[in-house]
């Protein structure tokens, strides 16, 4: 029951969090039409790259979380063929625990970045956006990432989480 409770709490962040990184996505191909049609006439988007960096964070950890659960991540299984399913399955949860203790580590140093650049009013060149923010968002979206990588170790530690097959993603 309380796994259910926080696969569907996990879920809904992780939709939120890819919700995110989509708008962002949006906003960044739409600034990048504006400021090149703008150029044409003589007149760029005033910003356009202090908006396209600053967004560039949101698109990237926005997706981390899904990546992760649709299983999207980079792998190399030289050897699962070698191993039984258990120590694939060992392996799997010491993958999903390193990066929880990685992007919980990530998070941790932004966000003391993020109140040194707070406390130094830090911005960006142009808009002087506050920099503190997208690095507290970047912290929050690496936490979410933290959390579905978590929820994927305790079900696979549970018995009821899946393996990665690359065998059958290539078929």
């Amino acid at each position: 029951m309380m796994l259910a409770l926080l696969e569907k709490a996990t879920e809904r962040l992780i939709g939120l969090s890819a919700f995110l990184g989509t708008l962002g996505l949006l906003f960044i191909v739409a600034v990048i039409v504006v400021d090149v049609i703008g150029r044409n006439f003589g007149m760029p988007l005033y910003g356009s790259q202090d908006l396209i960096i600053m967004t560039m964070v949101v698109i990237v950890f926005g997706g981390m979380a899904l990546c992760d659960r649709m299983d999207g991540h980079i792998v190399v299984d030289i050897f699962q063929e070698s191993f039984p399913p258990g120590m694939n399955r060992v392996i799997d949860v010491f993958s999903a625990l390193l990066g929880v203790i990685i992007f919980v580590l990530i998070a941790y140093t932004v966000f003391k970045s993020a109140q040194l650049s707070q406390m130094l009013n830090l911005s960006t060149n142009l808009l002087r956006l506050p920099i503190a923010w997208f690095q507290y968002t970047l912290c929050a979206l690496s936490l979410v990432g933290a959390l579905a990588m978590l929820l994927r170790a305790v079900t696979l530690l549970l018995g009821s989480g899946q393996q990665h097959h690359p065998e059958k993603d290539a078929l």
